[in-house]
This record gives C-alpha cells, sequence and structure tokens, in this order.
C-alpha cells in the first residue's frame, strides 16, 4: 500500500480566518462543501478541550466521478479534505493528504493520471488561499 504524503502548510492568519479564507476560496471556485467538523466542539460536548481542529470535506462531482468510473474504491477517499488546526503556540496550519497517491493506490493511468495531478495541484492552490 501507498502511504499518501502528508502536506501541512502554515498560515499567516489565525485557524478561525484560515477557516473562513478556505471556504470563500471553495465557494468562488463553486466547490461544494459537504460538511465542516468541528473536532473542537465534538471535544467540548463530551468535556474535554481541543484547540481549535475543523475538517473541512469539499469536492466537484464532475472532477471526482471519473475516477470513480475508473475504480469506484476511489470513493473512500474522495471527497477531498483539509483540517485546519491550531498548535500549542497559538499557530494555525492547514493539512491534506496530496492525492497523487491515487494513482498508484488504484491504478489510475492516462486520463485519469492528469486528472488526479490536476486535483493535487487545484488543493495546493486553495491551500496557498486559505494561508497566505
Amino acid at each position: 500500500m501507498v502511504r499518501p504524503a502528508l502536506v501541512t502548510v502554515p498560515s499567516r492568519h489565525s485557524a478561525a480566518e484560515t477557516l473562513a479564507r478556505l471556504e470563500a476560496a471553495l465557494q468562488a471556485k463553486g466547490i461544494t462543501v459537504f460538511a465542516r467538523i468541528d473536532h473542537a466542539a465534538g471535544a467540548a460536548q463530551a468535556g474535554m478541550s481541543l484547540r481549535p481542529t475543523v475538517l473541512v470535506v469539499f469536492g466537484n462531482p464532475a472532477a471526482g466521478t471519473p475516477l470513480m468510473q475508473a475504480d469506484q474504491r476511489v470513493g473512500l477517499d474522495l471527497p477531498l479534505k483539509v483540517l485546519i488546526w491550531e498548535d500549542e503556540a497559538h499557530k494555525a496550519w492547514l493539512s491534506y493528504r496530496d492525492p497523487t497517491w491515487l494513482e498508484t493506490e488504484y491504478g489510475l493511468g492516462g486520463t485519469r493520471s492528469s486528472a488526479v495531478r490536476g486535483l493535487s495541484t487545484a488543493l495546493a492552490a486553495l491551500a496557498r488561499a486559505a494561508t497566505g
């Protein structure tokens, strides 16, 4: 099994601002946000504390469906996810798995390979828009 590359980018903004910037960039590109999971809120409900930690699940069916048509198991790894979190020094970060590993994991070649690289490029651009 291929281990997906974990990409972690420092943000010049707070976690809340990084989240707002990411969601604005997604909206500007017409990308659907399927879910926002606030892990810190969940921890608070369980009587525990956790620094800001929010998972954003998003995608574009026009981009993801052809990959799932090639191998439906790709649906385990799509839609894409980004984690925005704050460290103990109150610095915000954005982390995601680079989707290029999908090529090897699912044997996606040819035009599917270029589609995966397109997802990787788009995800890196969204991370820059959110953190820069």
